[in-house]
């Protein structure tokens, strides 16, 4: 076993300062392995990192998308022609008074379970009207040339 060592000989305080301090060294190896071994807490860690990151980045792309969308915007206000915007403004009014009406009609006479979902209708209603709107003008902009 260990034999004493005949250059030093250790005194009682010391060796129980040696065996307390290789109890906390021990304590704290087999805590970390407890924790490596602890795949539950590591993956919930993943996942709150996670989603972190997803969180950042959602927010980072929403940005990028709102500012893409206003510079397209932008730009579309700049190349329309004021003949075309002022259609476009009395198309919006007129669908507007439409889909007011539609909106009466629909309060009257749609089952609940479809008017539960008026919203997502009405912009894919305000949708295709844009659309429309807008290939009439680019078939009769494109005949023009």
């Amino acid at each position: 076993m260990n034999q004493p060592d005949d250059k030093h000989t250790a005194d009682p305080g010391e060796l129980r300062a040696k065996v307390e301090q290789t109890r906390q060294d021990l304590g704290e190896t087999v805590e970390a392995l407890a924790a490596k071994t602890d795949v539950k807490a590591r993956a919930q860690e993943k996942a709150v990192a996670i989603k972190g990151q997803t969180a950042t980045k959602a927010t980072e792309l929403g940005e990028q998308a709102k500012a893409k969308a206003s510079e397209a915007a932008h730009v579309l206000q700049e190349k329309v022609p004021d003949q075309v915007k002022d259609k476009a403004v009395a198309a919006t009014g007129q669908v507007k008074a439409v889909a007011g009406q539609a909106n009466e009609v629909w309060q009257d006479k749609a089952p609940e379970q479809v008017r539960n979902r008026r919203t997502a209708f009405l912009a894919g209603g305000a949708s295709l009207v844009i659309a429309y709107v807008l290939m009439r003008r680019k078939r009769k902009h494109g005949s023009a040339r």
